[in-house]
């Protein structure tokens, strides 16, 4: 069977075209009614017509969906990549603003101090710690930066350059327990010294010593540098006052200061050259020296000249006193002896 259809195959299929041709031109005509091979034909073929309909449909569909599915993910990872792009300008763009709000925080710093030469720097490393209490910035004595100039960031001091090579400086925050600063209730003007404390810095925090007893400071108070320093100018801020001890000694009281800079997070600062307020003072202290070693000289001249004419005077008198002495007893007639 399998072998006679095999060999007639093609005789077969022209056959089969050919009565199904036959049979669409029969059925095409305005007939009320089909035939009895109409309809039976028409049941057998109509099922074999819906499959393959179907298949045909769901192949369609199935291609198309394919189709679509490649374009939306494709469309996806664009997005997704415009997204990824846009969220990195926006991001960009946010590191910029706060740049700019910074540095333009620092410009009005610098812009209080006129007198004052300042540049701006970068932290580049810190010892270990969450707190920086001795940091690396990224300029050092070839731009300029030399020892005891103030770090001061937007919110107010950071602390001092504690050494400085060639291309870069130590700095020290007002943290390290070797940290000394004048400052003063602005306030009340009350004064004090505030002061670096191991213990403290664990929580950020410093001690403000040194304080009158009778001060009227209190917790809230902002504390400034104030005016009797040679490093730090005045009137920057530091800090607010936390809590209030009593010394032991009872003469003094202390406060715990919470700085104004987050000393957790440090990034730009501004370096303040007080190099030249620093030779004027010096160069004042030098002409009191030599004004108070001259008055010194003066004084001590004048003590000599006085003791001299006062010698002098006291030889003349015992001089005159004796002659005197001698004249009168060379006048006295001598006693006759009996």
């Amino acid at each position: 069977m399998f072998a006679f259809l095999e060999r007639h195959k093609k005789i077969i299929l022209t056959s089969v075209i050919i009565i199904l041709a036959a049979l669409a031109l029969f059925t095409s005509g305005k007939k009320a009614n089909a035939t009895w091979l109409e309809s039976a034909l028409g049941f057998v073929i109509t099922p074999i017509q819906d499959v393959t309909t179907g298949v045909g449909n769901w192949v369609d569909n199935t291609l198309t969906n394919r189709r679509e599915q490649s374009e939306i993910v494709a469309e996806n990872e664009a997005l997704r990549e415009q997204v990824a792009s846009l969220q990195s300008d926006i991001n960009r763009l946010q590191k910029y603003e706060t740049e700019n709000a910074r540095l333009s925080s620092l410009l009005r710093i610098a812009q209080k101090y006129p007198q004052y030469d300042s540049f701006g720097t970068t932290i580049i490393a810190k010892n270990p710690g969450s707190w920086y209490d001795v940091f690396t910035i990224d300029k050092g004595t070839s731009d300029g930066v030399k020892s005891n100039m103030v770090l001061c960031s937007a919110e107010g001091l950071v602390g001092k350059v504690l050494e400085s090579g060639a291309t870069y400086a130590k700095g020290q925050s007002i943290l390290d327990s070797r940290s000394s600063v004048p400052a003063m209730s602005l306030r009340t003007e009350d004064l004090g010294v505030v002061k670096g404390d191991y213990t403290l810095m664990n929580d950020g925090l410093c001690k403000m010593e040194y304080i009158d007893a009778e001060a009227e400071i209190a917790v809230g108070d902002e504390i400034v540098t104030s005016h009797l320093s040679d490093i730090y100018p005045p009137g920057l801020t530091i800090g607010k006052v936390k809590e209030i001890k009593n010394d032991t000694n009872g003469l003094t009281k202390y406060a715990i200061i919470e700085p104004a800079v987050d000393l957790k997070h440090l990034d730009t600062l501004l370096v303040i050259d007080n190099s030249d307020v620093q030779a004027q003072n010096e160069a004042a202290t030098t002409d009191q020296t030599t004004n108070t070693t001259d008055t010194t000289d003066t004084t001590n001249t004048t003590n000599t000249s006085n003791q001299t004419n006062n010698q002098t005077i006291n030889q003349t008198s015992n001089t005159t006193t004796n002659q005197t002495t001698n004249q009168t007893s060379d006048m006295a007639p001598e006693e006759e002896t009996p």
